[in-house]
């Protein structure tokens, strides 16, 4: 068996996460704010959450945004977010 990071899902160093076997669905959402592209995240998560449960992580895939006057308008950010799917 290799050691190293990312060897094993159940190993727990006290610098990674302890993750257990798990099987995970993922969906993508697209959030969308005139502050931030953090703000944009957080809204797409908060969203999400009305609707999906067991939410465990997230990763950002796809950042863009609107300029208007050369500024930005609005930041546009799409995440896919896992969650494990219930037993």
């Amino acid at each position: 068996m290799m050691k190293g990071r990312g060897t094993s899902a159940n190993t727990h160093n006290g610098k990674e996460p302890h993750m257990t076997d798990h099987v995970y669905k993922h969906i993508d959402v697209t959030g969308t704010s005139k502050t931030s592209s953090d703000d944009a995240i957080r809204t797409a998560i908060e969203r999400a959450s009305k609707s999906v449960r067991d939410m465990r992580w997230f990763e950002v895939t796809e950042t863009r945004g609107h300029i208007e006057d050369q500024k930005v308008a609005h930041w546009q950010v799409t995440v896919r977010i896992g969650f494990t799917i219930e037993d």
